[in-house]
């Protein structure tokens, strides 16, 4: 159980699969036309826009269906993993490589009872403008979801992907597992925006991994600004070429019951990679775990790790863990860390500016959480910071 979970409240690892029922014993829609518009204006507000056109292609999966799987570029595959473990040998060479499936009880559960999920790869020296969309979608109460997902940009391609895992708009409980391991190769570049919109007694497990070549870039965007029962997320990235580069920022908003326990590992393997972790945090009365871990093992690297928190609530916990390890003595690593709440200087500053209290803290909280993202394309950009006005909006 991680840390500050209360054990009277929180299920086991053990009871939360006993709670919930496989995703394959509910019936799921057969194509996109079953979807109900409710549904597709729940989809647009996680990022995925299933009526857009600038978009490179739709993976959709409603429980354990696949209800969307097109890719309209050549230079780019996007399967089904079942399909794709049919197709390649059982993706021997990928597939459970960078993660143990013995890590734990859901990745056991996930390798043993196998939902789906999607494999992407871009081909070698294939440059993507447009955001390849994935969705991993829980529609009926009470059902646990399994995935395991393959990404993979072959040497020298750029890929950029939109994830949004989300649940039915009248859905209020359920259990998501998703396993994900990430291969970026030889020069290439993938930048991975996960949104959450998630319900209120909805438990969510990540549990991924990457590994980064030579001269190879990887970003990383996470967002989760609505409800949810419970989150635990650290991936680790293993930067293994000379030159190699991580960023991972996330932006994330705790409402009273919410417990999320969130996090990123870099570990700079080889010389002169980079590594940068940022966080906000916001706590409406949840419990937010913000951890960052950097691990230096080879001489002219660089790395940074930032998170700041603020609470807007008489309850609730911010709990930063920035750690920062060094293994040989020629790396440069730094770390800072900060929480607190709104100062009341710069609210009265805004109000003497004509805003009322209330319009000065929103304009505050919105700041806060309005994170540039260094390299973002126009089109994630936009959907964050749709993310974010539903936020503002909500609260």
């Amino acid at each position: 159980m991680s840390l500050l979970e209360n054990t009277q409240t929180t299920l086991s690892d053990q009871e939360l699969l006993k709670k919930f029922k496989p995703a394959d014993q509910v019936e799921a829609p057969k194509d996109l036309s079953e979807l109900e518009r409710e549904e597709i204006e729940r989809l647009k507000k996680t990022g995925v826009d299933i009526e857009a056109k600038n978009r490179l292609g739709t993976y959709l999966q409603t429980n354990c269906g696949v209800v969307s799987c097109n890719c309209n570029v050549k230079g780019v595959e996007l399967l089904p993993i079942k399909e794709a473990m049919k197709r390649y040998d059982g993706l021997k060479d990928y597939m459970w490589t960078l993660i143990d499936p013995n890590k734990d009880v859901f990745t056991k559960e996930t390798k043993e009872h196998l939902d789906n999920g999607y494999f992407i790869r871009a081909k070698a020296g294939e440059k993507i403008i447009y955001p390849l969309q994935t969705c991993l979608y829980i529609r009926n109460d009470d059902v646990a979801q399994r995935v395991h997902n393959i990404v993979i940009a072959e040497e020298g391609s750029e890929l950029h992907i939109i994830t949004g895992c989300t649940t039915h708009p009248h859905l209020t409980s359920g259990l998501h597992i998703g396993i994900s391991e990430f291969f970026v190769k030889k020069g290439a570049k993938l930048m991975f925006t996960m949104i959450h919109n998630w319900a209120d007694e909805v438990y969510v497990r990540p549990r991924s991994a990457i590994a980064v070549e030579e001269g190879g870039t990887f970003l990383s965007n996470y967002v989760s600004l609505k409800g949810v029962k419970s989150v635990q997320t650290f991936p680790t990235c293993f930067l293994k070429g000379r030159g190699a580069i991580a960023r991972f920022n996330s932006v994330i908003v705790a409402p009273d019951g919410s417990h999320l326990d969130t996090g990123s590992r870099i570990v700079l393997e080889a010389p002169e990679t980079r590594g940068e972790i940022i966080s906000r945090t916001i706590s409406y009365g949840g419990t937010v775990v913000a951890r960052g871990h950097l691990i230096g093992k080879a001489p002219e690297i660089k790395a940074h790790l930032e998170c700041q928190g603020l609470m807007l609530a008489d309850k609730g916990v911010i709990h930063a863990i920035p750690e920062l390890e060094a293994h040989v003595p020629d790396v440069d690593m730094s770390h800072e860390a900060a929480v607190g709440k709104i100062a009341k200087e710069e609210i009265e500053y805004l109000m003497a500016r004509g805003l009322s209290e209330e319009d000065a803290t929103s304009t505050i909280v919105r700041g806060f959480l309005n994170v540039k993202i260094e390299g973002l394309p126009k089109e994630l950009d936009q959907e964050i910071q749709k993310a974010v006005e539903e936020c503002h909006k909500g609260m």
